[in-house]
């Protein structure tokens, strides 16, 4: 081998490795902390079995993405839970998915209510606007809780300007209501609706709340052309 060539090749040997970033096997991080491809989401996708439990892998790559990108810029405290909220789905399936992704385990699936003008049993129209009594799409972070007409309830920080970044002004809240809930829906026909809050049961409710309180990442999803268009954080 000429020398030119050993020069070659150490000189790419050492870009390698300048380049590439270092682990701290001292302190391990999740999985998909950095790396966000599609390789990533689709060994926890299929390692959780989110496709047994009705989540579609579409859902799941968009909110991964999304995570990836808030836990980068470090707005996500609990950084190992996240939430999915699927309204692509009707809302008398099950669409509400927490999930701990340092454990690769589905936490807790239940129901969740969208806003009374989105839509009756699936929801169809998104908002931003203060007293449209509708559901905004895309990524949130978890703030404090509170008592309320609703009892206890967490504040929701919208991360998408245009998109969901009224949420405080909007009093957009994760709260209990008794319309959520099987009996309703056999009553009704549907799940009940919010005035565009996520609501849950009341009686999972609190441990609703405890999981994802002060940091986590909520992703209120649906594949509306729009939205897709204007978020920065869903798409590659």
């Amino acid at each position: 081998m000429t020398p030119k060539k050993v020069l070659f090749k150490i000189t790419m040997l050492l870009s390698f490795v300048l380049l590439t970033p270092a682990i701290d096997f001292a302190n391990p991080q999740l999985p998909s902390l950095v790396d966000s491809s599609v390789a990533t989401s689709d060994s926890l996708y299929k390692k959780m079995e989110l496709s047994k439990v009705g989540l579609s892998y579409v859902a799941f790559e968009k909110a991964m993405l999304g995570w990836t990108k808030l836990n980068a810029q470090n707005k996500l405290n609990k950084n190992h839970i996240l939430a999915i909220a699927d309204l692509s789905q009707s809302a008398n399936a099950k669409r509400l998915y927490i999930l701990d992704l340092e454990k690769s385990t589905l936490l807790l699936q239940t129901y969740v209510a969208h806003g009374r003008n989105s839509g009756e049993e699936y929801a169809k129209s998104f908002s931003n606007t203060a007293s449209s009594y509708q559901s905004s799409l895309g990524f949130y972070t978890t703030g404090s809780t509170y008592q309320g007409k609703h009892g206890l309830s967490l504040r929701l920080l919208g991360m998408e300007p245009s998109i969901n970044d009224l949420a405080e002004e909007r009093a957009i809240v994760i709260h209990g209501a008794d319309y959520v809930c099987e009996k309703f829906i056999q009553q009704n026909g549907r799940l009940g609706r919010s005035l565009g809050c996520p609501a849950v049961s009341p009686e999972l409710c609190v441990p609703i709340i405890d999981i994802l309180k002060d940091g986590t990442c909520f992703f209120m999803y649906y594949p509306t052309a729009e939205y897709l268009e204007k978020s920065n954080l869903c798409n590659k």
